[in-house]
């Protein structure tokens, strides 16, 4: 199992438990395909670089996570569907 960093962006919009949720999904997207969460922080609200969808803000989650190697390929597609989720990025420690 190789080390991996999460990083994604939640609109500031959403509420508290719209955005608790979003990361139960995530994680449990991880977990699912044999992956182990180290840890899951909560980095919050955040001027953006540049606007997305008209947006200058989001909150932003920090997941540090342990896989295969099969598991962030297919989590980036994931994430590329899921509603509520404006950017990520996955990094290989």
């Amino acid at each position: 199992m190789k080390s991996y960093e999460l990083m994604y962006i939640i609109p500031t919009q959403s509420t508290d438990e719209e955005k608790e949720s979003l990361i139960a999904l995530v994680n449990s997207m991880i977990e699912k395909d044999g992956g182990t969460i180290e840890s899951v922080e909560r980095l919050g609200n955040k001027k953006l670089a540049y606007e997305i969808d008209k947006k200058r803000d989001g909150y932003y989650v920090l997941v540090n996570f342990n896989a295969e190697a099969n598991v962030p390929n297919k989590l980036g597609s994931l994430l590329n569907i899921t509603n509520g989720v404006m950017r990520h990025i996955i990094v290989a420690k």
